[in-house]
């Protein structure tokens, strides 16, 4: 008897629709052919133990299965459940009328139980766009899949629920989520907030500024100065994530395979924080099988490199595209594949490999040159997409000991978001911008050019403090988005000379040891 089944292979972010044609007949041969991975041949002997276990007979015939497209790599145990409920359909031991309605999904334990796959979000809205009525997968990713709208979600335990919910008409409860108590009502849960931070307000300004207009920054100062400490708050003061940010981003993370069991939306941008020895794979995607790297798993939220200079220089030059386009695409022999990374990059770094260079109190023992030589790690191109440069000093006893309350993250997020809207209102009919930092030399002469007190400022500053050329767009970015925290159309001399001050490394007498 032949049967189909319909599961699906995830591709980037996105699912193909795959058919499992299953048949048996007389013999005694086993065989799956469509381009299977390892995995996928090896399910078999999962397949045998789960149906003896719980009571079924796996048939002792031949059995051939095709998973069409047949060109499409399948890797991965996600496809037991389907193979195994096939195998038991095309045996005629369970009914196959309904098997067209649902797309299945899971990996199958020696005793039954199905355990959790990942790539469930993207599956799911291909069964939804797909016409099926409903989604058979583990229990652990139906919070996961429930977002989708109008598509019913059936999370099981074991092979044998799915088994009777065929043959008996077994109801199998559907799983629904609350939007607003699953996502909306955990926008503002953050761990950290800069009420926590003490002094340094010249440092968290710039922070806000970088926040307001999705500029990259780095924070330049010596250790134990506070720039971890600031960097893993920024996500505390961006704009909350719109339902279609979160489900781009929740694409992603399922697709690697790191949204948590009974999680459904995620709730607020990501942070992450890659550790320097990190590979160029690593960080901007890819393998024999891409999967999205760091750059991508940062999509809508804040990516933080710490000890920026120590990080391997190819590492650093592979972001440069990325930083501009927002979207990595990984190529390979029979196929590419496509992961947005529209992030924010924060980063830090020591002055000196001691650390101590225009330290108030403390000497730097570098010898002469060094200095030059450690900021050399970082290539000009790429400091060129770095808008905001914050040096920072550390924290007198005075200012680390008093009680008093500092800021805290929602006040400063209320200005950030006022500063977000007015960019939405600037460039809603500008395709591929959405905010300051992104703006074209067209854009900045139409929104940002300064008026003749403002343009003699720049000239003075570009001369007295040897700001390199590449500094002069940057700064009208920058002024543009301080302006849109006042809430000025125009770009004022006041707004040009904060921006200004954000190019400590473009100053060619910096690094002048």
């Amino acid at each position: 008897m032949l049967v189909k089944i319909f599961a699906a292979a995830v591709q980037g972010i996105s699912a193909t629709l795959i058919t499992i044609e299953v048949n048996c007949s007389k013999g005694i041969k086993f065989l799956v052919v469509g381009l299977p991975d390892a995995s996928v041949k090896e399910s078999q002997e999962r397949m045998i133990s789960a149906l003896q276990f719980n009571g079924y007979k796996f048939p002792r015939k031949q059995i051939i299965i095709n998973m069409s497209p047949a060109d499409i790599r399948k890797e991965g145990s996600a496809y037991d459940l389907p193979l195994a409920i096939g195998v038991l359909a095309a045996s005629e031991g369970l009914k196959s009328d309904m098997l067209a309605d649902y797309i299945m999904m899971g990996e199958l334990s020696l005793d039954g139980t199905i355990l959790p796959v990942k790539g469930v979000l993207p599956i799911a809205i291909l069964a939804k766009e797909s016409g099926f009525k409903g989604f058979i997968l583990p229990e652990e990713n139906a919070k996961e899949a429930a977002v989708v709208e109008g598509l019913e979600v059936l999370g099981v335990k074991n092979i044998k629920e799915v088994v009777e919910f065929f043959n008996e008409g077994a109801e199998i409860t559907p799983t629904f989520v609350d939007i607003d108590k699953e996502f909306l009502n955990h926008q503002s849960d953050y761990d950290f907030d800069f009420s926590d931070v003490k002094g340094q307000e010249n440092v968290k300004r710039a922070l806000e500024v970088a926040a307001a207009g999705g500029h990259n920054i780095v924070m330049i100062g010596p250790p134990g100065s506070g720039k971890s400490m600031m960097a893993k708050r920024m996500p505390s003061i961006l704009p909350p994530f719109t339902v279609e940010e979160a489900l781009e981003t929740t694409k992603i993370h399922s697709v690697a395979g790191q949204i948590g069991t009974n999680t459904a939306l995620m709730p607020q941008r990501p942070f992450r924080s890659p550790h320097h020895t990190i590979s160029d794979v690593a960080m901007v995607g890819g393998g024999t099988y891409p999967q999205p790297g760091e750059i991508s798993l940062a999509h809508n939220g804040v990516l933080f490199l710490d000890e920026l200079p120590e990080f391997n220089r190819s590492v650093l030059e592979v972001m440069r595209q990325p930083l501009e386009d927002r979207r990595i695409t990984i190529s390979r022999a029979k196929f590419t594949v496509e992961y947005p990374a529209s992030f924010m990059l924060v980063s830090a770094m020591n002055p000196c490999p001691c650390g101590y260079y225009n330290h108030p109190e403390r000497d730097c023992v570098c010898a002469p040159g060094t200095v030059q030589r450690y900021l050399n790690k970082i290539s000009g191109p790429l400091l060129d997409r770095i808008d905001i440069h914050i040096e920072i000093v550390p924290v007198p006893f005075e200012k680390i000991s008093d009680r008093t309350a500092a800021e805290h993250s929602s006040e400063i997020s209320k200005r950030v978001i006022a500063a977000r809207e007015i960019q939405d209102e600037r460039f809603k009919d500008t395709n591929g911008v959405y905010c300051n930092a992104q703006m074209t030399s067209k854009l900045l002469n139409k929104y940002a050019l300064p008026d003749a007190s403002g343009l003699q400022l720049m000239k003075t500053a570009m001369e007295r403090l040897n700001l390199s050329a590449r500094a002069y767009d940057r700064i009208l970015k920058v002024s543009r988005t301080i302006a849109d925290l006042e809430n000025s159309e125009k770009v004022q001399p006041s707004h040009l000379a904060e921006a200004i001050n954000y190019r400590n490394l473009d100053r060619e007498t910096w690094a002048s040891q």
